[in-house]
């Protein structure tokens, strides 16, 4: 599917050790034409950590995608009626987010955007990273994944042996699944050896 002039929302949220995955997509999804409109999470805000400052985070993304962060829930809520997103996409969507949305809380814009987006009948993308996705938070995987117009980069176990409940999305697959989302399909396999 041709990207060209579709505007895609791009969510962030605090997988920090994700985003040197997650940059170069938002970039390749520039690159295809698309118009990205990012937003982050009040984590992405404020969390300086071994994988980067804060800072400098939300200075790659505004350099990437040439566009203002939306980072309230104010700012995010007009992504509903008044500025449409033809698709929007949570990577890296922690286990912490991840449950929020299952269960229909919306205390951040990244939050705020997925539940406008699906508001307006249009597909929401979802790249986890969570290390408990085949644990407490297995449920919330299900719910999403069993949600009309919610649709899932491919994701499997990045550490069997020392984090056996951990679930990565391939976010070199990001790309491929919002064309297929924009067709409501969804790219399969969804499970897979993780960075096959």
């Amino acid at each position: 599917m041709d990207l060209s002039g579709k505007v895609i929302g791009f969510g962030l949220t605090g997988s920090h050790c994700t985003y040197e995955d997650v940059f170069p997509e938002i970039e390749r999804l520039v690159k295809a034409g698309a118009k990205v409109v990012p937003v982050v999470s009040y984590t992405v805000q404020k969390t300086d950590t071994k994988f980067g400052d804060a800072a400098d985070h939300l200075e790659k993304i505004k350099e990437l995608t040439g566009e203002e962060l939306i980072s309230t829930i104010p700012e995010a809520e007009p992504l509903g009626p008044k500025r449409p997103l033809d698709c929007m996409v949570i990577a890296p969507l922690t286990g912490n987010s991840m449950s929020k949305f299952a269960n229909a809380l919306t205390d951040s814009p990244v939050l705020m955007a997925a539940k406008a987006t699906l508001r307006n009948g249009n597909p929401v993308v979802l790249g986890i990273s969570t290390n408990d996705a085949l644990g407490l938070n297995g449920v919330n995987l299900m719910r999403l994944m069993a949600t009309k117009n919610i649709f899932f980069i491919p994701y499997g176990q990045d550490d069997i042996v020392k984090k056996p409940n951990s679930l990565v999305a391939d976010m070199t697959r990001l790309q491929a699944t919002v064309e297929s989302a924009l067709e409501f399909k969804q790219i399969q396999p969804v499970l897979i050896p993780h960075n096959e």
